[in-house]
């Protein structure tokens, strides 16, 4: 009867018997076999995973990811659709939410403060729309792996087809509650100059901070399950430590002007000001710029390294 033996590439030659067929060497015999054969297969294991650590890789997941826009933008039209299924106003039910607390805290908040109704509106109404923005950047994305479980394990999909399916499902929320301003704009009209455009560029840097903002608590938060409600609380404090239903203003009518140093420190302040000021016609101070671009460079170099250290495992830690 033939045997059959399975050769691994390198192997040790074995001897042979008279009709030139390998004989099989005793089990006892063949350590040196075994061990080897032992060390090379946890060396591909380890050549695996270090090459699925390369920025290379991270870089692919992230293009390989936005040219399936057709996945994506039909994943986070499903939210919305599911989310408000059988309901007659659907999406616009945020937008009425929305709207109903910027009028009560615009007008509250302007007899409190001793402001101008007509300024104060406006400016409480483009805070809250971007600031549900970014809060959902945050919130949303530090739980966008762990609520995508069933995808991830199932679907041979880049894991960055997740961060864009959150932020175009928030651009979608952006887009209804971006109404509440234009009526606010139109019952308190403001004048316009060709600088408002900037508020273009401004929304893009938006969705470029939202993406790694997104994909970085979303690793983190996955690894890290106490990570979530962290944020929760973080972000609370920070509502009203950003300047949303206040500004610089009633700091200084408050007695309070020295405050408005510390408050410069608050990252938010300066994604919130270069989108709201060019709708507000209000002077736009370079300063905010080259925050947030720092920090949109500063946060992507982070996005990145966590993609190529945890990319991997992140599969594995839902």
């Amino acid at each position: 009867m033939a045997e059959v033996r399975l050769v691994l590439p390198g192997d040790p030659p074995r001897p042979q018997g008279s009709a030139g067929v390998d004989s099989v060497a005793p089990l006892g015999a063949s350590r040196e076999v075994r061990r080897a054969r032992s060390w090379r297969i946890q060396m591909t294991f380890i050549d695996a995973a270090a090459q699925s650590r390369t920025f290379a890789r991270a870089r692919g997941d992230l293009l390989e990811g936005f040219r399936r826009h057709e996945l994506w933008l039909h994943l986070g039209w499903q939210d919305i659709k599911q989310r408000y299924r059988r309901s007659v106003l659907g999406p616009f039910w945020i937008t009425i939410a929305t709207g109903t607390t910027a009028l009560a805290m615009g007008g509250l908040y302007s007899k409190l403060f001793h402001l101008e109704l007509s300024a104060h509106l406006p400016y409480v109404t483009l805070g809250l729309i971007i600031w549900n923005l970014i809060n959902a950047a945050i919130l949303d994305g530090a739980d966008v792996f762990v609520s995508n479980e069933g995808l991830i394990k199932q679907l041979p999909a880049p894991l960055s087809v997740h961060i864009y399916r959150l932020v175009w499902r928030q651009m979608i929320f952006f887009a209804h509650n971006i109404v509440i301003y234009f009526v606010v704009a139109i019952i308190f009209p403001k004048p316009w100059s060709w600088a408002d455009l900037s508020v273009v560029p401004a929304l893009g840097l938006i969705v470029l901070n939202c993406v790694w903002v997104s994909l970085c608590f979303g690793i983190v938060a996955t690894r890290y399950r106490d990570i979530a409600p962290l944020l929760n609380s973080l972000v609370q404090l920070l509502f009203f430590m950003t300047p949303i239903i206040w500004n610089d203003e009633t700091l200084h009518r408050q007695g309070a002007g020295r405050w408005a140093r510390i408050v410069e420190l608050n990252p938010l302040l300066h994604y919130l000001d270069i989108v709201r000021a060019p709708l507000l016609g209000a002077h736009q101070e370079l300063r905010h710029w080259l925050v947030v671009i720092a920090l949109t460079i500063v946060g992507w170099v982070l996005a990145a390294f966590a993609m190529r250290q945890y990319r991997a495992r992140v599969p594995y830690w839902v």
